[in-house]
């Protein structure tokens, strides 16, 4: 993944395009493709390819479990990060007396829950000044009232990563909320320390090479009765079919109350690759590979006459930045003829660094966008 002979043997698909749009879609590497041909082969075997299937099931909560610093049972897996966040909304059980804490930088599924009319909590907003969400903008809305702080360790919008282990320390020094992590757009590309989360949601098919179908869910041992989704389902039930399962219908605690019903096997077969995958490159690596890149991809945009987004901020740099221009489509459609792949919404540009880009994608989308601008 970090040289042109593994980049061309595990991503076919990317000789001779640049490829930075990973915060929206990452690109599999062979083995993922390999594992869904392997899903299939067990699926020939009937039922018994179950046992394959939990066996493969089992595996992913182990590697998921090594990348967020859990133990294995505190790993649930659904169908995407937006039904984790809804099913923890359940779990929440909010009243009208209660506050949850959302952020004006977050994707839609980590804060809608909390906005729909059938939530009776009132939302109060940590709204960004200059592209970054600052700590003491966030004290001023903590309280006795508040329940849950809702936020993204990386931004989908800018890319700015937030100072976790501060947040942590100042929503439990403030009162007793619960902080609720995305780390979507960081898990695979950026080292994690999640100690201070109390609930972590993840998708699966951006950073870590995997595929749609997937959600992570992190729920510390400490936080199962908070974090239990009180749902209906036969996969995260206590009693499915025992003799009394018409008169009470207990949920497993915890991590495995998310797994609602029938797991999404190939999707599962992809997340377990893609997590392995890139463990055995290390994210370490990675990072340490992709942060020069960044960092020169930031300064050579400073220059160029558009509006920057992400804040220019060492610790707050990640794998994702952004600017605007209105004439935003027309400048990401001349790249996309040039073969060089970026975001582009409401104005808003986005380009995405992960290990199996290069400096040369790099040079090239400068140069191109340099020229485009020009006309």
């Amino acid at each position: 993944m970090l040289t042109e002979p593994s980049r061309l043997t595990d991503f076919p698909t990317l000789a001779g395009q640049a490829y930075l749009n990973t915060a929206a879609e990452g690109i599999p590497p062979t083995v993922v493709i390999d594992a869904f041909g392997q899903y299939c082969r067990d699926k020939l075997l009937g039922m018994d390819g179950r046992l394959k299937h939990e066996a493969q099931r089992q595996r992913t909560r182990e590697l998921a479990a090594r990348f967020l610093g859990l133990s294995p049972q505190e790993i649930g897996i659904c169908s995407c990060s937006s039904e984790a966040f809804n099913l923890a909304a359940t779990a929440a059980q909010l009243g009208v007396d209660d506050e949850v804490v959302i952020n004006d930088l977050d994707f839609p599924a980590g804060a809608t829950p909390w906005l729909v009319p059938t939530c009776p909590a009132t939302t109060r907003l940590w709204a960004a000044r200059e592209g970054a969400l600052r700590l003491e903008d966030l004290t001023s809305l903590l309280g006795p009232r508040t329940r849950l702080v809702s936020l993204s360790l990386v931004s989908f919008f800018n890319g700015y990563r937030l100072p976790l282990n501060e947040i942590a320390r100042q929503v439990h020094r403030h009162c007793s909320a619960l902080l609720v992590v995305d780390v979507t757009q960081a898990l695979g590309r950026i080292p994690l320390d999640l100690s201070g989360a109390d609930l972590i949601i993840s998708s699966t098919h951006k950073w870590i090479l995997a595929s749609h179908g997937g959600g992570l869910v992190g729920v510390p041992q400490g936080r199962t009765d908070e974090w239990t989704a009180r749902v209906g389902g036969w996969f995260n039930r206590e009693n499915a079919f025992e003799p009394d399962r018409f008169e009470r219908a207990p949920t497993r605690p915890g991590a495995d109350s998310y797994t609602v019903g029938m797991p999404n096997y190939p999707a599962i077969y992809a997340v377990a690759a893609g997590l392995e995958y890139i463990e055995s490159v290390g994210v370490a690596m990675i990072d340490d590979y992709c942060r020069p890149l960044v960092r020169y991809c930031l300064d050579e945009v400073k220059k160029l006459p558009v509006e920057l987004l992400t804040p220019d901020e060492p610790d707050g740099l990640a794998g994702i930045l952004a600017f605007r221009h209105c004439d935003a489509e027309r400048i990401q459609a001349e790249l996309q003829a040039q073969n060089i792949h970026i975001m582009s919404h409401a104005g808003r540009l986005r380009v995405a660094i992960h290990g199996y880009n290069t400096a040369q994608d790099i040079e090239k989308f400068i140069a191109a966008l340099q020229e485009t601008l020009d006309k």
